[in-house]
């Protein structure tokens, strides 16, 4: 994720991580670099890149792991989560 930061030549945005209800199992992910870090957002460094999430979203990702990843087959971002108990065929959903 540092790479994609540094692409973008900015060192002000954040990786901002929110959870929000919708898709076909009930929650979905939404991830975006953001430039604003509001007020009540819980901030975490990891290495160079930064991420805000929100205090309404920090229980559905306690333990998560995010990843970005480039292949053949696939790019875009990963979430391992341990808080989720099922999620839809595509992947973007969870419940």
């Amino acid at each position: 994720m540092a790479a994609l930061l540094a692409q973008e030549g900015r060192d002000d945005l954040y990786l901002r991580v929110a959870v929000q209800p919708g898709g076909c199992s009930g929650l979905r992910y939404q991830l975006y670099f953001d430039e604003r870090n509001q007020e009540g957002d819980i901030a975490r460094e990891f290495g160079s890149v930064k991420v805000v999430v929100d205090k309404m979203s920090d229980p559905y990702l306690m333990g998560a792991t995010i990843d970005f990843v480039d292949t053949i087959e696939k790019q875009g971002f990963t979430i391992d989560n341990p808080q989720a108990q099922g999620s839809c065929a595509c992947g973007d959903s969870f419940n």
